[in-house]
């Protein structure tokens, strides 16, 4: 349920960026400086992967905690490449695919 909710938070984060919503600000000199639509692309696709990796985890998969640890692990490296935008919706994402990324290692494991 967790892969969805991420999935939900990051295609909700990819329309407003897509939108040119002004919620976001724009940092001056940051390394990984991309248009404010292209971030809302990267997210809105690491959204949707999230939500059809999250059903194959509901659906036991066999496919599912390997793409979920992937998916994850993507969308937190993008959640991280995006905190000088909107850092509290990032870190928040960031803190939730920590957890989907223990709980999917967790499952492996046992």
């Amino acid at each position: 349920m967790l892969l969805l909710l991420s999935g939900v938070l990051s295609i909700l984060q990819g329309i407003a960026g897509i939108a040119k919503d002004r919620l976001f600000g724009v940092p001056r000199y940051y390394e990984y400086r991309f248009d404010l639509t292209s971030w809302g692309w990267i997210h809105l696709v690491v959204g949707v992967a999230l939500v059809i990796v999250g059903v194959g985890v509901l659906r036991a998969m066999s496919w599912g905690r390997a793409a979920g640890v992937t998916t994850a692990s993507i969308s937190l490296v993008t959640q991280f490449m995006f905190i000088p935008y909107y850092p509290l919706w990032s870190i928040s994402v960031m803190a939730l695919d920590l957890i989907i990324l223990w709980g999917l290692a967790r499952i492996a494991i046992t």
